[in-house]
C-alpha cells in the first residue's frame, strides 16, 4: 500500500518531512500514516463528518484540511485512547505508539511549519507499556543452530547466522553488505534512518567471510558488489533470508519458540551483554540504538537471571524451624 496515495495534502507534507528530512524507514513512515488515518477516521466519525452507514475501514481522510485539525482537542485525544482500548482492543504498547504518532505530527504543525498557535495535545500522556523481554538463544541453542548448516549454500547460510549472532545487526542491514564495504575488521553498514556506523568482526565473521567469498559466485552476478548472492544471482533478498534462517531453526529442532532473525539480533546483545561484560552505552553503538532507553532492555534480562538464580537455590524453599511448644 502506498500511503502517499490515501494521504491528505497536509498529512502528505508530514509524512514527506519525516522520510526526507528526518530519515525515517518506509515501514516507520508507514506506521505513522496508518495511525494518522485511524484518528482522523474517529475524528470526523466522532464528529458526524460521514455518513452513518459507513464502515470505519472505509473513512477517507484525504480530504482532512487544517480546519478540522485545528478543531481537534486534548479531550479528543483521551476518547481516542478510550475508543482504541475498548473498540479495537489495542494493547498499551499499541496506544503509547500511537500517542508518539500523534505528539509528533502535531508537533511537525505547531513548531515546524507554524500552523497551529498551540498544539492541542501537547499534554497528552500515553498509556504505561510494560517492558517485553526479548525472546533469545541461549549459547547452547546457537551451537545447534549453527552445526545444522549444510547443503550446497552452506558458506552462505553459516556466514549469514554468524554475523546475526556476532555482530547483532538487523535484517536490512545485512542484506545491503558490499563486499568492498568490509576493510580489514572494519564493516560500514547503513542502519535506520540511513545512519552509517561502523561493524567491527571478530575472528567468527572474518573466518566465515573468507570462507564464503571463495564460492561467492562471481559470473553473471547482477550486483556485483552484494556480499550475499542468491541461486538468481541476485542480491539475496529479505524474505530470502529470513526463509533460510527459519528453516535452519526449524531444523536445529528449535522451531515453536518464537525464534526468528530479529531474534537472532536480540540473542547477540544477550550474549555480549552476559557473557562479554560489555558497557550498556557500548551496546548502544554496536546495535545501532537512536536511545538508550531502547538498549537498557537487556539488563532487565540480568535482573530476571539474578532472581532466578537466588529462587534456584536448594534452600529456597525451606520454611522456619518452628520450636514445639513443649520447649
Amino acid at each position: 500500500m502506498n500511503c502517499y496515495d490515501e494521504a491528505s495534502p497536509i498529512i502528505m507534507d508530514y509524512l514527506t518531512y519525516m522520510s526526507v528530512i528526518k530519515g525515517k524507514s518506509k515501514n516507520t513512515v508507514n506506521e505513522y500514516f496508518l495511525d494518522l488515518r485511524t484518528f482522523f477516521r474517529y475524528i470526523k466519525q466522532k464528529r458526524g463528518l460521514i455518513d452513518e452507514k459507513t464502515e470505519f475501514t472505509e473513512i477517507e481522510i484525504k480530504d482532512v484540511d487544517l480546519d478540522l485539525i485545528k478543531s481537534v482537542t486534548l479531550e479528543d485525544a483521551y476518547s481516542f485512547m478510550l475508543f482504541l482500548q475498548t473498540d479495537r482492543n489495542n494493547s498499551a504498547r499499541t496506544r503509547s505508539r500511537k500517542v508518539s504518532s500523534l505528539m509528533s505530527f502535531f508537533e511537525y504543525l505547531t513548531n515546524r511549519k507554524m500552523l497551529l498557535d498551540k498544539n492541542p495535545i501537547a499534554e497528552l500522556e500515553a498509556p504505561k507499556a510494560g517492558k517485553r523481554l526479548p525472546v533469545y538463544l541461549t549459547l547452547e541453542q546457537c551451537y545447534t543452530l549453527l552445526n545444522a548448516v549444510d547443503g550446497e549454500f552452506k558458506e552462505r547460510d553459516y556466514c549469514i547466522l554468524i554475523l546475526f549472532l556476532n555482530c547483532g545487526m538487523r535484517l536490512s542491514e545485512l542484506c545491503s553488505i558490499n563486499y568492498n564495504s568490509i576493510v580489514g575488521n572494519k564493516l560500514k553498514i547503513i542502519g535506520k534512518g540511513n545512519k552509517e556506523r561502523t561493524v567491527y568482526l571478530n575472528q567468527a565473521c572474518l573466518d566465515a567471510i573468507n570462507n564464503y567469498m571463495k564460492v561467492r559466485p562471481v559470473d553473471g552476478v547482477k550486483d556485483k558488489y552484494a556480499l550475499f548472492i542468491s541461486q538468481r544471482k541476485t542480491r539475496l533478498s529479505n524474505k530470502s533470508v529470513q526463509a533460510l534462517v527459519n528453516k535452519y531453526i526449524e531444523k536445529a529442532g528449535l522451531g515453536g519458540q518464537g525464534f526468528s532473525v530479529h531474534k537472532l539480533r536480540h540473542t547477540c546483545a544477550t550474549l555480549m551483554y552476559q557473557h562479554g561484560g560489555v558497557d550498556i552505552r557500548v551496546l548502544k553503538e554496536i546495535l545501532g540504538h537512536e536511545n538508550l532507553g531502547t538498549t537498557e532492555i537487556y539488563t532487565h534480562l540480568a535482573d530476571i537471571q539474578m532472581e532466578d538464580a537466588v529462587n534456584a537455590n536448594p534452600l529456597a524453599k525451606t520454611s522456619v524451624n518452628k520450636k514445639s511448644s513443649d520447649e
